[in-house]
């Protein structure tokens, strides 16, 4: 080789290395419902364990822990084929109200985060909790309800669990609502697997589309999915429902993030104007109705790596909400999306 094509391939080397990846959006799969094999439930939470085995966590389920779920997805499309569930593993503990779910390949648990408690706890492969739980930075306490934890992933790469505040915390300030146009402040933390907090960063939702009274509404982040290379996924959700009910609305929207050094803050850093937020780039977005003609409204909680295509495109599987099938409108949804990586 001579010193100039040498050169030329370092160069370009060089170009290539300091380009960052970026998350490219491929398709959207159709949602469907697989009421025959899937119970109505409240599924909150989902977690790939490996091939076609997943685990989800309902926000009313009998006692906590988590149900184990088959979920068959086309090698080639990315469409989902088949969902069954297969049984519930939990502990004598109820009431915790699960929202999140990750599974930890290298101690064979799974952590879930408890949106009543303001925790994240482990338990073991059959659903018994271990004692052991992710170290909370006290701020959190304060996010009770839809304030609190409804998220979780697990950076096996990183080795770091990652989760965030549903909807701004009471001393950040005021949450948005359907009438305020506020953009919700939340704080996006790092756990390393001592389950000791490693990193706090300052995450901002964009405004709310909504600009009416509503008789429901739901502005936050519903779900974070750690990529294994410190990026993640950030699936915020709004959800406006009229007191008429008909003309509801669920708009999802999938941002890329990659927290870095120049992003951490102190715990319990006040938020100011002149605060620094993680950058979000938008992957993709999508909503879901409830109208005369259309009753597909969806309100995705849930969200997890899936299989890697025949192409090498990588599958994202979503879950969500149904509320029990409430009032015999909505169903228990799932959906699949496919990305590059």
């Amino acid at each position: 080789m001579s010193l100039k094509v040498l050169l030329l391939s370092v160069i370009f080397a060089a170009i290539c290395g300091s380009v960052a990846a970026q998350v490219t959006f491929v398709r959207e799969c159709r949602q469907r419902a697989f009421p025959k094999t899937v119970p109505a439930g409240d599924y909150s939470g989902i977690t790939h364990i490996n091939g076609n085995k997943y685990a989800v966590v309902s926000d009313k389920s009998a006692t906590d822990g988590f149900f184990m779920f088959t979920i068959d997805i086309d090698s080639v499309s990315g469409e989902l084929l088949d969902v069954r569930e297969d049984g519930f593993s939990g502990d004598s503990v109820c009431g915790g109200d699960c929202e999140g779910i990750a599974w930890c390949e290298h101690t064979s648990s799974f952590f879930v985060c408890r949106e009543a408690h303001s925790d994240i706890v482990e338990f073991d492969s059959i659903g018994k909790m271990t004692g052991r739980s992710l170290v909370i930075p006290d701020m959190y306490k304060s996010g009770m309800g839809n304030k609190g934890f409804e998220s979780l992933t697990y950076d096996g790469h990183e080795h770091l669990f990652w989760t965030v505040n549903e909807s701004t915390l009471p001393a950040d300030g005021v949450g948005a609502t359907s009438t305020n146009g506020v953009e919700n402040i939340m704080r996006l933390q790092s756990f390393g697997d001592d389950l000791q907090p490693e990193a706090q960063y300052l995450y901002k939702m964009d405004a709310p589309s909504a600009n009416a009274r509503s008789s429901e509404y739901a502005m936050g982040v519903s779900e974070l999915l750690a990529l294994g290379d410190g990026r993640l996924l950030v699936l915020e959700r709004e959800f406006f429902v009229p007191k008429i009910k008909l003309g509801s609305v669920v708009k999802c929207k999938l941002y890329e993030i990659k927290p870095d050094e120049h992003d951490k803050i102190l715990p319990g850093t006040s938020v100011s104007d002149s605060a620094r937020y993680v950058s979000k780039r938008l992957v993709h977005s999508f909503e879901t109705r409830l109208n005369l003609f259309n009753r597909k409204l969806a309100n995705y909680e849930g969200m997890c790596i899936g299989p890697t295509l025949a192409d090498g495109s990588v599958v994202i599987v979503l879950v969500s909400d149904s509320q029990s099938r409430y009032a015999g409108v909505l169903k228990d949804w799932f959906k699949t999306i496919v990305i590059q990586k």
